[in-house]
């Protein structure tokens, strides 16, 4: 049994009509296998002749977003290398130390931690069983394909000024009221485009002549996008997950997303996503990988654009309900601590100590 498997309480059915309506599609046009003593790979497509995407695919990669400081110079890794750092990885999730989100592994792996500490060494955290294996398969050094040195460009001075002040104002006010939390850690919304890997990290897609639906599992977050020429809403028209319209460009499936609400975080970390030119490419490249590129534009936050790839690894799975406010006790417990401090530190004043 896998650490997902494990993660989650119930299955949840797909609550989007275009995916009810072509769920036998799915079926009928799955991928095909290759025939005994054949490895060579058909692209399947769906009956109006479009590469067919429809299913689960899974991005737990143990490739970074950037390049670490360790890996400078480097684009690729070799056998060797692979296999001294899944020595490594083995032992932190044998010891089942504090769990390990996102490029924080790869760092753990790095930097030799075969119990590495939690990101939050105050409470500390839920433990590494919880989370997914990684896929090694990925040879490369970043997800980041452009700029070639596979950092984030610098940042522009607006930028700076904007996520120095967010991070000022979490700080000083993130616990005293709700509000006031992060979106992730409210609940209600995770973002685009989703990177982080092995967490509630696998989407399922199904396709329509003229729509295709991408859900999350993280938060079951469904986007329903056009593929046909309809004029977009304007600018007025600001969804969480912005406004979407998709075309073909020969197998290769391109979304452009813009009018992000200005309420949508940029990566948790640079506030709002209301400037954000989000263009996303699909394309099969095998049975069991669907190349995922993403160009990130926001001519506020960075100073150029810049490009991604995840290799999104298909899956005979079930999408699971990521049940985020149901019992969700944290939120109420650490406002709760915190009114426990502020009385603490009240009392302290009284007294004069």
């Amino acid at each position: 049994m896998t650490a997902r498997w494990r993660t989650t309480a119930r299955t949840m059915a797909v609550a989007c009509a275009v995916a009810a309506g072509v769920a036998t599609v799915a079926a009928q046009n799955a991928p095909p296998k290759p025939s005994a003593g054949s490895q060579k790979w058909v692209l399947a497509r769906t009956p109006d002749g479009k590469p067919d995407f429809q299913g689960v695919w899974a991005n737990n990669t143990v490739t970074p977003l950037e390049r670490p400081k360790q890996w400078e110079g480097k684009t690729t890794l070799t056998d060797a290398e692979v296999k001294e750092l899944q020595n490594i990885a083995r032992l932190i999730d044998e010891n089942d130390g504090d769990a390990q989100f996102g490029d924080g592994f790869i760092q753990a792996v790095l930097d030799k931690q075969t119990k590495p500490g939690s990101y939050d060494p105050g409470t500390g955290n839920y433990n590494q069983f919880w989370i997914v294996g990684r896929d090694w398969h990925d040879r490369r050094t970043s997800l980041i394909q452009d700029p070639p040195d596979g950092k984030l460009p610098p940042m522009t001075p607006e930028g700076k000024r904007r996520m120095e002040a967010l991070a000022a104002h979490r700080k000083a006010h993130q616990y005293e009221d709700p509000e006031n939390f992060p979106n992730f850690e409210r609940c209600t919304h995770f973002g685009l485009p989703r990177m982080q890997a092995a967490y509630n990290s696998y989407l399922q897609i199904v396709q329509t002549p003229r729509q295709v639906m991408i859900m999350n599992e993280m938060a079951h977050d469904a986007r329903v996008i056009p593929v046909d020429s309809r004029p977009r809403n304007g600018k007025d028209f600001r969804p969480w997950n912005g406004e979407s319209r998709a075309r073909w460009e020969g197998d290769t499936l391109v979304i452009e997303t813009t009018n992000f609400s200005p309420k949508a975080d940029l990566m948790y970390l640079y506030g709002t996503a209301e400037n954000l030119q989000l263009t996303e490419r699909f394309t099969r490249v095998s049975r069991d990988v669907l190349n995922y590129e993403f160009t990130m534009n926001d001519p506020t936050t960075w100073t150029k654009p810049w490009t991604a790839m995840i290799p999104l690894a298909r899956k005979d799975e079930m999408i699971f309900e990521y049940a985020c406010h149901e019992a969700n006790v944290a939120m109420p417990n650490m406002l709760r601590g915190h009114r426990f401090q502020e009385k603490q530190e009240a009392a302290k004043k009284t007294s004069g100590n």
